[in-house]
């Protein structure tokens, strides 16, 4: 049984480092449908769209999988925040796949407005795929500085949408007439800085995986957990 036991802990960490990375591609390839010039956009816009739908049956697969963890294994302490806290970052990367669609479904205005390359949303998508990336190596690795390291890159994120939409309000000034292709441009960078967040609350769910407690709002958050047998 324990041998079992290790081999689905195994599993559930291999699953998450795939459901990450699927997440890290869906982001980097719808900014890259925005690009005016990219001759393969809308099929891009269709490869985002089917990643998306790999990290939905992906969610279900690492639930269905911890579920079982849960009431077979019962699992002591330790790894019991680490079962609950990938139940809880499923979500979060199941949304920020949902995002990175969200992204893909606006682009084919946005390259038509030519105004992407007028703005820094390459080098935000950038640091906010390095954010998904870097939490959910946090989270294999039980690596708390890098897992608080993630938490507060999120100004970085934050930094980036606050100058991209003071960019927009500068092209407006000069041409009032690009007004809701800017719009566009500002919902794109906005998806981006929930990408952050949700990237965040993965970073937070570590802590929890690994300290027993996760700050949310200022105040700890410490679920009820099994004793150590």
């Amino acid at each position: 049984m324990r041998d079992l036991y290790n081999r689905q802990m195994k599993k559930m960490y291999a699953l998450m480092t795939e459901m990450g990375a699927l997440c890290q591609d869906a982001i980097g390839l719808s900014v890259k449908t925005l690009d005016g010039a990219e001759p393969d956009a809308r099929e891009l816009e269709e490869h985002v769209f089917a990643i998306d739908s790999e990290i939905d049956a992906m969610e279900r697969e690492i639930e269905s999988l911890c579920t079982k963890l849960l009431l077979r294994q019962q699992p002591v302490a330790s790894d019991l925040r680490r079962v609950t806290a990938a139940l809880k970052m499923v979500t979060d990367l199941e949304r920020i796949g949902d995002q990175a669609s969200d992204i893909a479904e606006l682009s084919g205005f946005i390259r038509a407005s030519g105004l992407e390359n007028r703005t820094h949303l390459e080098q935000m998508a950038e640091e906010a795929i390095r954010m998904v990336r870097e939490s959910v190596e946090a989270f294999v690795r039980l690596d708390l500085n890098l897992a608080r390291a993630v938490i507060a890159y999120d100004d970085v994120v934050d930094g980036w949408f606050h100058r991209i939409k003071q960019e927009l309000i500068a092209i407006i000034a000069s041409d009032s007439s690009r007004g809701e292709e800017c719009l566009d441009i500002l919902m794109v960078a906005k998806y981006l800085e929930r990408i952050g967040d949700h990237a965040t609350n993965l970073a937070e769910w570590v802590e929890y995986a690994i300290t027993g407690s996760r700050s949310k709002n200022g105040a700890p958050y410490v679920p009820a957990e099994r004793s150590e047998r």
